[in-house]
Parts: structure tokens; sequence; C-alpha cells
């Protein structure tokens, strides 16, 4: 088997009655769905394709949400021999004139033949496209094919070579032009198989998700992998967690789960918002690895998590680690099975001034960093300077990969290709260093701050802020504004707080400012405390550090 499309119909034909799916949607019985039935949805979708005049290897973008609609569209379009690309559903969460920004480049880039979406999300739809759009026509949920038994004769995805493109995944940048990650056939089975070894996955493992598909994280680990693998995947709406985080502990004891993947934000998130009242019953000892992934990982974020938890069964040797990127279908790093990631106390001096991760010393300011975990089987990994040398280990500089699951290139963008690229090696855009083969991630390269000779992660100042009483996880924001003619730069920290009162909010202030100044070496110029729903985000849920500077610097400039 080569592609996916055949690797499906053998799962129809080995165990069609096995449980594929279970969909889980706030206020409504859960719905399980067999190999069978997840099949025959999709075929519904793979007709209406077909009838559309659409044609193997254009891309279908489907706009859908968190449902029955948006898996079976995806497997029909992967069938199809189209190429999907799932973009995230307008929300309250999303500016409408930003989505409808971004939706017209990912068009006017990508060239789709066709977007799939809701009778009445159609007119948003049009509206977005100019006169000489690709696209040839919008299809409906509303008008699908009716049920019919799958033909796999019929299905051009069994004919298409392993090396051709099956999907995109999107950026969830909020400036400039979406890339669209393009990804083949092949590349997706080689991540598959080495993060199944990886992780030592087996057939009686049970996935539990509620990660949006649109985000590499949930499309791959949380929907592909289970789907391919013939495991059953418990899939939840990503807006149903956020309103109920433990929603996701009563999946894994309802039906044993034993694999998630995390955010690093999302373990603060439970541990702080999780009540015990909503635990009655909960037992989460059946979970063998939960994985932190794709923001540089926190120790503090693990271990509060674990305390919070283990009295609910929650061992610590399922608490792993992995840097993960859409470039490389998914995983790049992940911690070895049956260990604990790896932490390591740095010189916090060192680390700033000095761009290297030295070993602590008594009575100097500590920094403990967390391993991402080692590279994959199929992964190599290097540590670049700014001219390309490679570093040794301790050495803070770039992170460089090579394997067999990369990309193909950012579709129809030759320009980003040939740019992410030294040679065969991928240059990621962010910042770590090595030590003893584990990867520790210091944070992106365009978001690094640099104030008088230091570099400063604004990561770590947020984690910072996170330890003062009223600053909550995922609710504040660091970046830095340019010094007119200092030639360095001031770094602002931007909080969403929910106190109201002057004086509270001075004092708030005051005690962040302090806090940060003493335990990092970076003295703020401004901390600014915003009601909620103030900060940006990017439509996986990430801090748009850009959008946010952008955002305060149009606010500082008509108080000023």
């Amino acid at each position: 088997m080569t592609t996916l499309a055949q690797l499906i119909q053998h799962n129809y034909q080995t165990q069609p009655q096995k449980t594929a799916l279970i969909l889980q949607q706030a206020g409504q019985d859960d719905l399980p769905l067999t190999t069978r039935e997840l099949v025959e949805s999709a075929v519904r979708y793979t007709r209406t394709y077909a009838r559309a005049g659409l044609q193997p290897g254009e891309v279908i973008i489907l706009i859908l949400q968190h449902g029955p609609e948006l898996v079976a569209s995806f497997w029909g379009a992967i069938l199809h021999g189209a190429i999907p690309a799932i973009m995230p559903f307008l929300t309250e969460k999303l500016a409408p004139e930003r989505y409808r920004a971004d939706l017209a480049a990912l068009v006017s880039v990508t060239q789709p033949a066709a977007i799939l979406t809701y009778p009445e999300f159609e007119s948003e739809i049009r509206s977005a496209l100019l006169p000489e759009s690709s696209v040839r026509c919008v299809l409906l949920t509303s008008d699908l094919e009716p049920p019919a038994s799958p033909d796999f004769s019929q299905f051009a995805g069994l004919q298409r070579p392993a090396e051709e493109i099956v999907l995109l995944q999107h950026s969830s940048g909020t400036t400039g032009l979406q890339k669209g990650v393009a990804l083949s056939h092949r590349a997706v089975f080689n991540q598959l198989n080495a993060y199944r070894q990886a992780i030592q996955l087996t057939g009686e493992d049970v996935f539990v998700s509620w990660l949006p598909l649109y985000h590499d994280m949930g499309l791959i680990a949380g929907f592909l992998m289970p789907v391919l693998n013939g495991n059953t995947l418990v899939l939840a709406s990503p807006f149903d967690w956020v309103r109920a985080p433990y929603r996701l502990f009563q999946a894994v004891t309802k039906y044993h789960g034993t694999l998630s993947w995390l955010p690093n934000f999302a373990y603060n998130f439970c541990t702080q918002k999780i009540r015990e009242r909503d635990l009655a019953g909960v037992d989460l000892s059946s979970w063998r690895v939960i994985t932190n992934c794709s923001e540089p990982v926190k120790w503090d974020s693990q271990q509060a998590f674990y305390e919070r938890f283990k009295a609910y069964g929650l061992r610590e040797s399922a608490l792993q680690c992995s840097y993960a990127m859409a470039e490389n279908v998914f995983g790049v790093t992940q911690t070895p099975a049956g260990t604990l990631p790896v932490s390591d106390e740095i010189d916090r001096d060192a680390y700033l001034f000095q761009h290297v991760a030295q070993a602590a010393v008594e009575e100097k300011p500590v920094l403990r960093m967390l391993s991402s975990g080692r590279a994959l089987e199929n992964t190599r990994l290097r540590i670049l300077d700014e001219h390309g040398h490679d570093l040794p280990d301790r050495t803070i500089g770039e992170i460089a990969l090579h394997s067999d699951c990369m990309l193909s290139g950012y579709y129809n963008r030759p320009d980003a290709t040939e740019k992410a690229f030294r040679g065969e090696w991928y240059l990621t855009g962010d910042y770590g260093y090595t030590l003893n083969g584990e990867l520790f991630v210091a944070g992106r390269k365009k978001d690094l701050i640099i104030v008088g000779g230091k570099n400063v992660y604004p990561q770590d100042l947020e984690a910072l802020a996170y330890e003062v009483p009223g600053i909550h996880a995922g609710r504040a924001v660091a970046f830095g504004i340019e010094e007119a003619g200092s030639g360095t730069e001031s770094v602002v920290l931007v909080a969403e707080v929910d106190v109201c009162g002057a004086e509270e909010l001075q004092g708030l202030a005051n005690a962040v400012r302090q806090h940060i100044t003493k335990n990092s070496a970076v003295a703020l110029r401004h901390v600014h405390l915003v009601d909620s729903k103030w900060i940006v985000k990017t439509s996986s849920g990430k801090t748009a550090r850009a959008a946010n500077r952008e955002k305060f610097l149009l606010e500082w400039d008509s108080m000023s």
C-alpha cells in the first residue's frame, strides 16, 4: 500500500465493524462510527466531487466545523484523489475582517478548484472570492450525492503515485500570505511509521483528542494516525474543550484512552480551570502517553499538571514531550518510551548574554529547561549559527532538520520553499540547543527580542508573568518595540486580567514588572493590562505576537 486511499480501502475490507471514530459534541450523545460507516459517509463526498467535475490533484478547501461532515469530506477527497486543505471555520474567536483577508490570501496562492462549506456560510465564502478566482464551484453540505456502497474501482485516489501530494496543511499565521505545506503520500507514511515506533503504538491503543484538524498536531497525531492505523479515536470539539476542559478527562475515563497530545498551554489551563467537582469518577490510569508538543515545553507546566491530577491515576511516566511541525508532517522528536523527559538547569545570565546553555552553578540565577525528546529514527538534527556552521552541545542556534518525511514544498510558493532550505536541510526558524542527543527548544527566531545585547525569548517572560497571582496562563504576550536612536528594543508585556479598579490594576502591573525584572535580568518598560479577549490569537490558538505588537502600538499612538 503506497497511498492513503489504499490503506483506507484495506481497513474497510479487513475490519469494517471496528469502531474507527467516536465524535463528541456538547449537548449531544456520542456518535460512534465503524470503519464501514466512516468510508460510506466519505463516498457521498467522493461522488459529489466527481459530479462537480473536480479532478484528481486539484485542491479542495474544507471550511466546516467539528463534526461528521468535516471527517467525511476529508476522506472523500482522499478517495477521489483530490488534495484536501482544512481551513478554520469563522468563530467568535476570529476577527471577521482578518478571516476574510486570510481566506482571500489562501485562495490567491493555493488556487483551489473548489470550496466546501455549509449553505448558511456560502455568501461569506463568495464575498471573499475575486472575479478572477480559480474556484470553479462552492460546494454545499446540503447538496450531496445519495448514500451508496463504495466501488473502489471508481476511486482515482487508489491510483495516485506515492510521491504525489495528498494534502495541504496551512500555516496559522496572522500576517502575510499563508504557506500551504504540501505533503506526499510517501512523506505521511514515513512519518507515521517512525512515530509509531517512537510511541510503541499497538492496535489496542485508544486516541483521545480535542485538537483542531486544521493544525498539524490535530490532523496528523489526532486524526490520520489513528484512522489509518485502525485504532479507535475519540474526537471532541476544541471549542467544547475550552469551555469545559474536564471533558477530556471524562472521555479518557469512559473509553480507557491511552494516547493524547496537548500544547503546553493546555497543561496550565487544565490545572487552573478544572474544579474538584468535575473530577468525580475520573480515572486516568489508562493514559500511557500524553505528549506535550510543539510549543517550547515547560517543566513547571508538566509538574503542575502531574501534581494536580496524580490522585486520579495519572502516572508521571505518561508525561512525554515532542517537537513537531507541519513541514516534517508532524513529529521531529519524542521522549523515548518508558523514560521521563530530561530537564536541564542552566545559568540564566549565560543563556541571555552568551547564548549558551551553561550548567547552573550555586548562587547564580537558574533557568530550568525541559527537553522535547530525541530525534525520530528517520530524522537528523543540526544546530546552526547564522553562517550555517554546526554548533556544539549547549550552544544556542537555529534548529535544522532532514528526514524522509519532509514537505514537497510550500504549495505554489517556490520563493518560500527556496528560502526555507540550506541544501537538503530545512531551517525551522526555531532556536534551541542539544545535549547528549536531547533537543531543547528556546523559541521562535522571529519572536526573539534583543535588549542591550541580551537574547530574550518572550515565552520565558510570559511564564514568569504567570507566576504572579492574577495573571492567568495563556493570557499574556511579550514582544519588543524599537527604541528610537538606541539601536535596541524595549520589552512590553500585555496581559488580560479580571480586575477593574485603577488601584488594583496599578498594583498588579507593578507586581508583574518587579517579578520579571527580578527573575529575568530584563526591565519591562510597559506592562499593559487589558480586558479579556484583547489578545489576538491565531486560528490554532497560539498567541500572534506580531499582530499583538501592532495592536499595542496603535493603542499606544492613540493615547500619546
